[in-house]
Formats: C-alpha cells, structure tokens, sequence
C-alpha cells in the first residue's frame, strides 16, 4: 500500500490522512511561501539471517523551519528549504527501546545515497569490484545485513544534495558552511524526533568522510543547544583534523602520517611480495611516528648518509623509485603519488580506493586527471538510487538528483576556522565528556587515500578525554578503502560490527568491546 502525505509533519501520519487532525501547513503571511512536507509512505518486508522485518518507509521532502524574529518580536516559524529524507521504521516496535540512527555522507556537498545503498539501507547497489566491475546498467539487491535489524534508519541529504532545495527566496550558500550545515541537520533531527516521538529512543549518528566531522560538531551541537544526548556515533573514513591531509600549507605532517597508507597501497599493486598487509603497515607506521618526522624536520642538516638511508626507506615502503623520492625531497603528496606508483604501467591508483586502477591520461602527467575509484562507484550508486526511489519508493519527481551538490564543496565556508586548520577533535571532545556513555565506532579502509587510517589514528590519539572514557571507543579495520563497503567482504564484516556495535551501545546488551 502506497500513501502520499502532504503536511508540516515530518513524522508518522495516521493510517487516515483525511482526519480532522491530520497535521496541517502551517499558516505564515502571505509574502512566506507555502510548502509543505512531501512524504510517500510504503510497507515492505526484508528477509534477514535472524527472520523477516516488516518495516515502513517514508521517503521524499520535509520542510525545515525556522523561528523568525525582528526587532525582538517573534513573528512564527517560516520554511527554509525542503530537505530530502527517507526514513525506514520497523513496524510494531517499541519506540521507547527501539535505536534510531540518523546518516548522512560527507563531500561536503554529497546526498546519503552511498551509505544509503552501501551497506545500511534495505536495499543495496550490485556493481562489482575493483578488477571484476560489472557493466551499466547495474543493480539493486535486498541487503539482508541492513543495520534496520537492530536500528530504524534515517537518511538526510543536506541543503543543495539529493533533492533537498531551498525555498523560493532563500539563498542555498546560507546552508553552504560548517554552523550553517550542522544547525540545519540538527533541526531535521528534532524535527523527526519530535514528530515521531523518540525522544527517549537510543540515537545514534552515522557519518561518512566529511560526515564524520558533521557528525562530531553535530553531536555536541545536539548535546549542548537541543538537550539530546546520544548514545554513539559511526564514523567510517574519519577526519576530525583537515591539517592532517594539508601537504600544502600543513607543515610536513601530513607526509608522513600518509605513509603507512602509501605502504599499504604499495603491498596491494605488488611491491611487497611474500610479506603480509599488516607486516608492511607496521614497519611504515613506526617509521612514520619517530625517524621519518626528524628527517623531514632536519632539511637541510642531514648527513649525505642520513639522506641516503632516508630516500631508500622511503622508497622501499612507498613502492616508488629512489629516483623519484630524492627529486621529491622526501616529501610524497598524495595526488602526485597516485599518478607515479603505476606509472610505468600506464596507470593511476584511486584515492578514494587505492585497489582500483585506471588508464592514465598522459604517460608524463605531474598527477592522475581523475579518480578511478569515483569513476567506477558513481555511475552504478547514481543510477541504482534513483531507480530505487522511483520504483520502490514510489517517490515521483521529475527534478534532478545531485548525487554531489553543483558546487557546493568549493564555495562551502569555513569562516570559524579562518588561518587555522578545521578542527573538531574538541568538539567530539567535550560531546564525550559532557556525556560519558557517548561511544564512538572507528571504520577504517586500509586502502582509503583521502582520510587515511593513519591520519584518523593520530585525531583519536588527540582526544581530550579521560583515559576510562577511551573504554568508549572502538576501531575496525578493512581490507578495502573509504567506501569500504564496495568490497564484498568487507561490507559483510562491517554490517556485523554496525550492528555489534548498535546492540551494545544501544542499552539492549552490555557494552564493551
């Protein structure tokens, strides 16, 4: 059965639309435009390894409100955008014990739609593998490891992503920065726990690449305005400190926190024989933590031997030539090095998955001209959603779905951090210790080159926490990069630990772990 329900609500609407009360749009002057929630209801069910769910999903456009006010004189709430969102509940569940997790994806400027259909919707993408991709038009698939078995799910597309739009007379770059952004969010998920009667649900965040520094600013956001603690953030591909991959302007940090993944990269294309992923990352990552920042720090003042036995260290765990290291000054950035490891096999390595190769544009190219790695997950997850959402979810739209919002990331502010890097290491920080029960999921990708383990690994080591709250945080590793998911394996790996992890934090078992 299908519903279309058009209201101010952006919670559950009875069975009966029509009764007399049934939410109505909220009346505003006449120079206000009248928009109203766009939401399509429909019932399905998802076999899973632990028995069928039945579940109802509510996807299409709320409204956002705001609470306008001039001169000191509150003049009622207006609409600011319609904010896409599709919410799946498990039908007959107890909403007081029953977790609720709200995702989102990153860019910033990106929709949901790759955790969506990644690996914690009921429904997931069938587009291969790096080396065993399969051909357009690709697929849809139940995903019987769907988080849904221990989570309702909410799925958010900031402002100017997916479908989500401003209203007529509103400006989208107002949603275009960190406050901006994380204050819209924030409303969309009072607004749904409102509605929907959740408060005193488990919530947890999920986030992906620049989700998880929405997600940090955003949990202590919820905490400290809206009075809505949490029970624990997923944080898969984490970056909580830009300096750490600012190769430009960051000092020489961040050449080496990348290293250890520039290792792992190197094992992975075959640089590494008859030794294993984790021998290979270990050597880099002592290397990195002590003898490689003081070769890069000395400059100038090393010996001829220093540099010497620098260069073949460097080389050797990287899988670049000597050659290559000592022109670069020791220094390896990440573009250029994913354009120099196969290039003399006339390929480019991807940067947001380093198993996944491609053709390189020119055999001389200071750097690759585009990402492999996008190049093979765009076209299936693009394709795949908006199948999905016409035909299962019945939403019917004709407008375009911006997978990544029309310049969103290169106009986003970042006006709180001006001359610093962004930073929201104490933003997580104090969300941690304002609520000690808050618990926190580490999802890394060995191969993930644009939030590298290993510089992920150094923010967590810079928490400002007590020591008994470091019991609150918990890390996995995969064999896969920043959408870990896209490998089969790991995808199967990573939605038992989401689950684990949801379970136990959730109040439904004991944490630990």
């Amino acid at each position: 059965m299908t519903r279309r329900i058009r209201s101010d609500s952006v919670g559950r609407v009875s069975d009966d639309a029509t009764k007399p009360d049934a939410a109505q749009p909220e009346k505003v002057d006449d120079a206000v435009p009248t928009v109203t929630d766009e939401l399509v209801i429909t019932h399905h069910r998802l076999t899973t390894p632990d028995g069928e769910l039945a579940y109802t999903a509510r996807a299409g456009r709320v409204v956002l409100w705001e609470e306008h006010v001039e001169d000191d004189v509150f003049k009622g709430r207006r609409p600011r955008a319609q904010v896409a969102v599709t919410a799946y509940t498990l039908d007959d569940a107890d909403p007081a014990t029953r977790p609720v997790t709200f995702a989102f994806n990153g860019g910033p400027g990106s929709a949901s739609v790759w955790l969506h259909m990644g690996v914690l919707g009921p429904k997931r993408v069938v587009m291969g593998d790096a080396g065993e991709l399969l051909p357009p038009p690709y697929g849809v698939a139940d995903n019987p490891e769907s988080l849904l078995a221990v989570s309702d799910l909410v799925f958010i597309d900031p402002v100017s992503t997916g479908r989500s739009r401003p209203v007529e007379g509103q400006k989208a770059k107002d949603f275009h920065g960190f406050t901006a952004d994380i204050e819209s969010v924030a409303e969309i998920i009072r607004q749904w726990v409102t509605a929907e009667g959740r408060w005193l649900s488990p919530k947890f965040l999920a986030g992906e690449s620049y989700g998880t520094t929405r997600a940090a600013g955003l949990a202590q956001h919820l905490q400290e305005s809206l009075g809505m603690y949490l029970n624990g953030l997923l944080l898969i591909s984490s970056v909580l400190d830009f300096s750490t991959a600012n190769f430009e302007r960051g000092g020489d940090r961040a050449h080496a926190l990348y290293l250890p993944f520039y290792a792992a990269t190197a094992w992975r294309h075959g640089f590494h024989e008859g030794r294993s992923l984790e021998s290979v990352v270990d050597e880099a990552r002592a290397y990195a933590a002590r003898d490689y920042p003081y070769v890069l720090q000395r400059g100038a003042r090393l010996t001829e031997d220093e540099r010497a036995d620098a260069v073949g260290t460097i080389a050797h765990l990287t899988g670049l030539s000597e050659s290559y290291v000592d022109r670069a000054e020791l220094r390896i950035e990440h573009w250029r090095y994913f354009g120099e490891l196969l290039r003399d096999r006339g390929l480019t390595v991807g940067r947001l998955d380093s198993r996944f190769t491609g053709p390189a544009a020119a055999g001389i190219a200071e750097h690759m001209d585009a990402d492999p790695s996008m190049d093979a997950i765009l076209g299936p997850y693009s394709a795949a959603y908006q199948h999905y959402l016409h035909h299962e979810l019945e939403v019917r739209d004709s407008g375009p779905f911006h997978v990544f919002g029309l310049g969103v990331n290169e106009a986003w502010s970042y006006k709180e951090f001006e001359n610093a890097p962004v930073y929201v290491i104490d933003k997580l920080s104090r969300a941690m210790r304002q609520n000690p029960h808050l618990a926190v999921h580490f999802a890394y990708g060995w191969f993930d080159g644009a939030t590298p383990f290993s510089a992920a690994e150094d923010s967590v080591a810079h928490l400002q926490i007590p020591e008994a709250l470091r019991d609150n945080l918990e890390h996995r590793y995969y064999e896969a990069g920043h959408m870990m998911y896209v490998h089969e394996a790991s995808r199967l790996a990573q939605s038992a630990d989401l689950a684990d992890f949801v379970r136990r934090r959730s109040g439904s078992a004991p944490a630990g772990g």
